[in-house]
């Protein structure tokens, strides 16, 4: 059997699980049944409110992702090159890696304000110290024999990046990039639970205290789908191609 096939399998053995348990609750303000939520989904896809939603949530994803895996890249190349700069700066990255995620959002929305800026900032702020420390790993990781012949051969810029630095230190970008998007999106739930007014976090704290188990799932499993999608149809396919030639 395919891989395909044990995930298909796997997913319906989910799903027979949820509908037991549905069963065995027998109340749908405490688990509704899967046929409940997909009712829920298509009435809200249908009069656009789901697209609307998960569109505010996409863009504040794709904002603060790109924000972090900019900057943090940037900083991880600098700390992975100088020992001295990194002595002084690791544990300011320590530090930002171990301060909570919920501790960073309402201190943005305090110092900011209540608005996108502070929303993006704060989401890409969380994400900012794991890949600085994932890319900092990666440039002391390079083959420094490798970067020396290089020099030797007096290979252009250009040209060192693409054939000596990138096949190495691809596939700790691939690494980031996949845990990023992972981590991001579910911050930004949080962000949008807090402090705006749309978003599919606007809508779970919304329906939350309208008690509509239904309406919660059907946006967070929506959303879910969504990533999942971006995992396997992009993330997944590029994390491939940067660690192909480790498998060559």
């Amino acid at each position: 059997m395919g891989k395909s096939g044990i995930t298909a399998i796997s997913l319906m053995a989910l799903l027979g699980v949820w509908v037991m348990a549905a069963s065995l609750t027998a109340d749908p303000m405490v688990l509704p049944y899967p046929s409940e939520v997909l009712s829920v989904i298509a009435e809200h896809a249908s009069n656009g409110k789901l697209w609307f939603h998960m569109g505010a949530t996409l863009q504040r994803v794709l904002m603060a992702f790109a924000l972090a895996m900019v900057g943090g890249g940037l900083l991880g190349l600098v700390l992975g090159q100088s020992e001295r700069l990194n002595l002084w700066l690791d544990p300011w990255v320590t530090v930002l890696l171990n301060v909570p995620a919920l501790v960073i959002i309402v201190l943005c929305y305090l110092w900011i304000g209540l608005n996108e800026v502070a929303a993006i900032f704060a989401v890409a702020l969380n994400k900012f110290a794991m890949v600085t420390v994932t890319i900092r790993e990666g440039v002391r990781a390079l083959d420094k024999g490798v970067g020396e012949m290089a020099q030797i051969y007096r290979m252009p810029l250009h040209a060192r990046l693409r054939h000596v630095i990138w096949p190495q230190l691809g596939p700790f970008v691939a690494a980031s990039t996949r845990n990023g998007l992972a981590v991001i999106w579910k911050i930004v739930l949080v962000v949008e639970f807090l402090g705006r007014s749309n978003g599919v976090g606007f809508q779970i704290h919304l329906y939350f205290q309208l008690f509509d188990t239904a309406t919660v799932l059907a946006y967070a499993l929506s959303f879910t789908a969504l990533m999942l999608v971006i995992e396997y149809a992009l993330v997944q396919r590029w994390e491939r191609s940067a660690t192909a030639w480790r498998r060559a």
